[in-house]
């Protein structure tokens, strides 16, 4: 038998809910990137696969986690064994690959793209979002999903209320919601 693993997503988003442009994030938030790798350290990471394309070279495969990247394409998924991730077929897929990896973690993270958090959210498979609220507008391509309040519930907000001050000038706060 196959023990629980609590299926997350984390993101960090601007206003209007954008989470990339171009296959980058358009900002630079060096807490935001702490929060995640703390977050995810020693936890399986699902992504797709312009997500793993948009990590810079050097840091694939993200280090300390077992990096699950979805692909259909049969090449694709070579090259990522080559590069030392895991390929899957789907994102029902790559949660069944990231419990059968998990070790001592207690955690899957659910990191992109935008489609893959759609179709997480959708299907019902994710029950907790770490989101990183980032106060200011920014152009975008890649939108981040929409948390239905009657779905999806504000446990935690740190701050409570306000904004932190990131060393780059952007305002942030980090919300965790479950799915009720």
């Amino acid at each position: 038998m196959t023990r629980a693993l609590e299926i997350g997503m984390i993101w960090a988003e601007a206003r209007g809910g954008v989470i990339g442009s171009g296959g980058t994030m358009p900002w630079h938030v060096p807490e935001d990137l702490a929060h995640f790798r703390s977050r995810t350290q020693n936890c399986p990471v699902v992504m797709g696969r312009k997500t793993w394309d948009s990590l810079p070279e050097r840091f694939r495969p993200l280090p300390g986690r077992t990096n699950i990247v979805i692909t259909g394409d049969a090449a694709t998924s070579r090259e990522l064994e080559d590069a030392g991730a895991v390929p899957a077929a789907s994102l029902p897929e790559a949660v069944r690959l990231a419990h059968t990896r998990a070790g001592s973690a207690t955690e899957v993270w659910i990191m992109g793209g935008g489609a893959i958090y759609a179709e997480a959210v959708n299907s019902g498979i994710a029950q907790l979002a770490s989101v990183t609220r980032l106060d200011f507008d920014s152009e975008g391509d890649t939108f981040a999903p929409t948390l239905n309040p009657d779905v999806w519930e504000l446990v935690h907000s740190e701050p409570d209320q306000g904004w932190n001050a990131s060393s780059s000038g952007v305002d942030y706060r980090i919300e965790t919601y479950r799915r009720r």
